[in-house]
């Protein structure tokens, strides 16, 4: 395996916490993270040595998504009666398992832009200047979106139905 190939197989768990983050979907996650591993891959010859391959996957990864988005806007969704029932379930297990639903049904109400702005930094931990580059903002405009994101997630967590809820760290 060549060097640069290496160094895209490295990423590959960054990408799939990424993906499913964004998505909300284990199986429309992982065809993400395939489909940019072979946009990635096909085009590595693109890729300027001694840049930053990560914001390089992450921006292919982002353009995909959007890609997919304008795509699926064009034809009605579908939801697999497997799924509302597997989701279901989770949710009533644990105290847990709630609270990550939760966050993870605030975080798809997000808009698409507050929330890829929103993962990147939070998540992944990319800089505000390469969340920037991977989302082809500025990062004032990144700072503004994380702004409004972050206030969105903090009201529908806390202001569910009129009541207030606490979210507890665990450690």
């Amino acid at each position: 395996m060549r060097r640069q190939d290496e160094q895209v197989v490295q990423y590959i768990p960054r990408l799939r916490r990424y993906a499913h983050a964004l998505l909300g979907d284990s199986d429309r996650a992982e065809d993400l993270v395939q489909e940019t591993l072979a946009r990635a891959l096909g085009r590595l010859h693109f890729w300027r040595r001694g840049s930053d391959m990560r914001a390089w996957l992450f921006t292919i990864m982002h353009n995909q998504f959007a890609n997919d988005c304008r795509r699926a806007q064009k034809r009605p969704d579908a939801v697999a009666l497997d799924d509302v029932t597997t989701e279901a379930a989770a949710a009533d297990t644990a105290e847990l398992h709630a609270g990550l639903h939760d966050i993870e049904q605030a975080l798809m109400l997000l808009p698409e832009a507050q929330r890829a702005a929103l993962l990147l930094v939070s998540l992944e931990g990319l800089s505000y200047n390469e969340s920037a580059r991977v989302l082809g903002i500025r990062p004032g405009t990144l700072m503004s979106r994380l702004h409004r994101a972050r206030e969105k997630l903090r009201s529908a967590l806390n202001h569910e139905s009129g009541k207030v809820r606490h979210i507890r760290s665990v450690k």
